[in-house]
């Protein structure tokens, strides 16, 4: 693992998708997923540009939002996580072996001498507001993991503007975001 000081980190932002899917050096097969930006001539070039962090845009396993699949379009940024603990297996070219390949692409960076930087979204979810799916903290404890509104509790506090606030006063949320932190 790489450690820069913060005072000397010069970071480079990327989407591992984005980045590779048009990239002449890397292979059509492996473009838009994590075995195609770990590969040499990607790692390569992050380097030459003489950066010391890449930062990965989210890669936290996350949803399309029913709004625009409704108009046929995707989320492309992944700013709407569900799992904190998963890589988004859409950006593996083995999905059963998603875990694998990040950690792999990883490796790649750590071997060059580049420090690894994910973007995260600890402040809400794919579950959205009271119309939302239950897909995961919803069925889990909703009233635990989402600040509610006090006097209508079947509705949700929306400071982030997608929907839902994650409760990260209660301690098994906070402990839930600081494990992540730490698993990654």
């Amino acid at each position: 693992r790489q450690v820069v000081p913060w005072e000397h980190t010069i970071l480079y932002e990327a989407h591992v998708k984005g980045f590779t899917m048009r990239h002449p050096q890397v292979d059509e097969k492996v473009r838009g997923t994590y075995a195609g930006f770990g590969t040499k001539a990607v790692v390569d070039y992050i380097k030459s540009l003489g950066v010391t962090s890449v930062e990965l845009l989210p890669v936290h396993t996350f949803l399309d939002d029913s709004h625009l699949l409704e108009k046929g379009l995707r989320n492309y940024w992944g700013y709407n996580s569900i799992g904190f603990f998963a890589p988004d297996p859409r950006y593996a070219s083995d999905v059963a072996n998603s875990l694998r390949e990040f950690k792999e692409m990883v490796a790649c960076f750590h071997e060059a001498g580049l420090e690894v930087i994910l973007d995260v979204v600890y402040n809400h979810t794919a579950e959205g507001n009271e119309m939302g799916p239950t897909l995961s903290f919803k069925g889990i404890d909703n009233a635990s993991y989402y600040r509610l509104l006090p006097d209508d509790p079947r509705h949700y506090i929306n400071d982030t503007g997608t929907g839902n606030t994650l409760n990260l006063s209660h301690p098994r949320v906070l402990q839930m975001v600081t494990d992540s932190l730490r698993y990654w």
